[in-house]
């Protein structure tokens, strides 16, 4: 019997957190760097036109002298986490140095991009159609 209770309290409370964790602000398919998996890019978004919203600054530091160095894909998945803060649409002109050691922590890496939210495209004015074409008065 308290198997069963456990079990069931169990599930009963890993439901709620599997539901919070999942990311439900994604951004679109399309505007994902397939390196990283985040809207972060080390270039500039010429394809359609966006407004700044910020500069942004990350660093991703090591736990120990014996951890591994950050990976491109951590590092701009911090930048990432930044940037949805602002409300970002993606971070462009992403970039960072070589780690270096501090009095904090074994290995530091500081980067830094651009956030920016993309204007919605504008649709063409519709032609007029023929029945809202005004007809000149004949003389």
């Amino acid at each position: 019997m308290k198997l069963v209770c456990f079990t069931a309290i169990s599930i009963a409370l890993a439901s709620p957190l599997s539901a919070q964790t999942a990311d439900t602000s994604a951004a679109p398919a399309d505007n994902v760097n397939p390196d990283a998996g985040v809207p972060v890019f080390p270039y500039d978004i010429t394809d359609r036109p966006y407004e700044v919203i910020g500069e942004i600054k990350a660093e991703v530091r090591k736990g120990t002298i014996f951890s591994k160095e950050a990976s491109q894909a951590k590092i701009y998945k911090e930048l990432w986490e930044r940037g949805r803060k602002l409300n970002a649409d993606a971070v462009i002109k992403a970039s960072y140095g070589d780690a270096r050691v501090t009095m904090m922590s074994w290995g530091s890496i500081k980067a830094t991009g651009t956030a920016i939210r993309f204007k919605p495209t504008e649709a063409a004015p519709a032609a007029p159609t023929p029945a809202s074409v005004e007809q000149a008065p004949s003389q």
